[in-house]
């Protein structure tokens, strides 16, 4: 080894870096800083790292409680399973569909298999009709014959379809769909961020349900031949959000805690320092670097670089003290409450609502469930016959979960019959097996209008602060196919910040 190496490798092992937050993002983080040899400490401020990336025991099965599925775009994912040996274990869903419920007048439909976002292409397909009636598919057509927009430069989905389509295309198709993916208005969701190309779309053809048409096609043009079409969302009810419609998403057979469990022996196995139960207080500059103030050191740690990857409120407080501009506190962000019912339901069998349920907003207390036992073949496998898994999800921006104020046997009994009205099946409290509940702060949405400005915003004032970054959810967006690169990409410069700089 030339000496100019051996210094190098020795410079390595010497520099540390704290990476305060263990859900995916800082174990990504850790993971990249590990990989060429330098010193890493993660801190988690609770028992159990991988963040919404949870399993639990519900009825003597080993079930996910949080995210449980990613979305497949890019490979990203399945990259990172393949190099964690994971890639034999993932598993797509039943691609049967999900339903909508509270229809006025109708009660509960298939969710149409066509369109964008809920914007159906073709407003007299009868699965369409079926939601929004004649009047409904009849006002959706006007947008054929008014005046073209000639260039497509709106901003809020809600506005746009309200204009173009009418009230029972927002209300009954698109405001379940956003509520159910991103736990927001209509109104306030951005188009060119939660749609990326329907605004040229609306300047080549002149109209919304034309729009949608162009965009499928020439999404399907560019898909894969062995990649099949997803024309509807896959109902997550949980933290980690519904994967858009078009969205194909897979799963890990066991739970997607599995990968958080491979990434812990990974960082184990590279000399990673990980404690959990250790939050970090305060951080300060020195002439070396960084101090972190943590809970349970009476001395600050020492290191030459951190990374912060705490969800949006913990991580502006963490880091505004040091870095100029950076605000405290942030926009509210959405609170969810899952609730996981194990049922002896064999009316359910038949999966008589698909793969799960979204709702119309203010139809139900619950904006989304799952049927566990129905989308995934292995909690199918692992259930005995007549039970059922079934994931209800409560909450979305500006609303408090209805289980909030609720005792856990309150909140699931309360899940039991908004399951059962969601489903169109008596679910009795003598069905009732088990029942899990668990509370999650998510993101803001990153495709609400202004959000993009406002992270945008943020990573420019961490970055200009030398050995601080910043990773997660908030500032990534959601889903782990945005999480994970962003880590690995904020890991490589804080890493090569630390041991080029001088």
């Amino acid at each position: 080894m030339s000496e100019p190496l051996g210094r190098l490798v020795r410079h390595a092992h010497e520099t540390r870096i704290i990476v305060v937050g263990g859900g995916v993002s800082g174990l990504v983080a850790a993971r990249e800083c590990a990989k060429v040899g330098l010193q890493v400490t993660v801190l988690e401020a609770s028992e159990v790292f991988g963040g919404v990336l949870r399993t639990a025991e519900v009825g003597g099965m080993t079930l996910d409680v949080g995210a449980e599925s990613f979305a497949t775009r890019g490979g990203i994912v399945r990259k990172l399973l393949d190099e964690l040996d994971l890639s034999d274990d993932i598993v797509s869903p039943n691609p049967a569909g999900a339903w909508v419920a509270g229809v006025p007048g109708v009660g509960a439909a298939p969710l149409p298999k066509g369109g964008v976002l809920g914007i159906p292409d073709n407003p007299f397909a009868p699965d369409v009709r079926r939601v929004i009636g004649w009047s409904g598919s009849w006002r959706a057509y006007l947008d054929r014959l008014r005046p073209p927009l000639t260039i497509g430069h709106a901003h809020s989905l809600g506005k746009l379809v309200r204009s173009r389509l009418g009230a029972r295309v927002l209300d009954r198709l698109v405001a379940p769909v956003t509520s159910g993916v991103y736990s927001a208005r209509p109104d306030d969701i951005d188009i060119d961020l939660a749609a990326p190309g329907l605004n040229a779309a609306l300047t080549r053809t002149g109209s919304l349900t034309g729009a949608v048409a162009d965009l499928r096609a020439s999404r399907a043009a560019a898909r894969p031949a062995d990649q099949p079409a997803s024309g509807v969302p896959v109902v997550s009810g949980s933290a980690a959000k519904t994967p858009a419609p078009g969205g194909a998403v897979e799963g890990i057979a066991g739970g997607m805690s599995r990968l958080v469990d491979a990434l812990v022996a990974g960082l184990r196995e590279n000399g990673v320092e990980l404690r959990t139960g250790v939050s970090a207080r305060a951080l300060s500059k020195t002439v070396d670097g960084w101090t972190v103030a943590t809970s349970a050191d009476d001395e600050p740690l020492a290191a030459r670089a951190v990374i912060v990857a705490l969800p949006e409120g913990p991580a502006r407080e963490l880091l505004a003290p040091v870095v100029p501009g950076l605000e405290v506190g942030g926009p509210v962000a959405p609170v969810v409450e899952v609730v996981t019912l194990v049922v002896h339901a064999p009316a359910l069998d038949p999966a008589p609502r698909g793969t799960g349920v979204l709702t119309v907003p203010g139809s139900h207390v619950a904006k989304a469930l799952t049927h566990s036992t129905a989308k995934w073949d292995w909690v199918r496998d692992a259930a005995e016959p007549g039970i059922h898994v079934v994931r209800v999800s409560f909450g979305a921006q500006g609303e408090e979960p209805a289980t909030a104020a609720l005792d856990d046997e309150a909140a699931a009994a309360l899940a039991l019959s908004e399951a059962s009205a969601m489903l169109g099946v008596e679910l009795s409290a003598s069905a009732l097996r088990d029942a899990h509940r668990v509370r999650y702060v998510q993101s803001q949405p990153a495709a609400t209008i202004g959000r993009a400005a406002e992270t945008a915003a943020a990573r420019g004032a961490v970055r200009a602060v030398p050995g601080l970054g910043a990773t997660g959810a908030w500032i990534s967006g959601t889903g782990l196919a945005q999480v994970i690169p962003d880590a690995r990409d904020e890991a490589d410069r804080v890493r090569s910040d630390a041991l080029w700089s001088t």
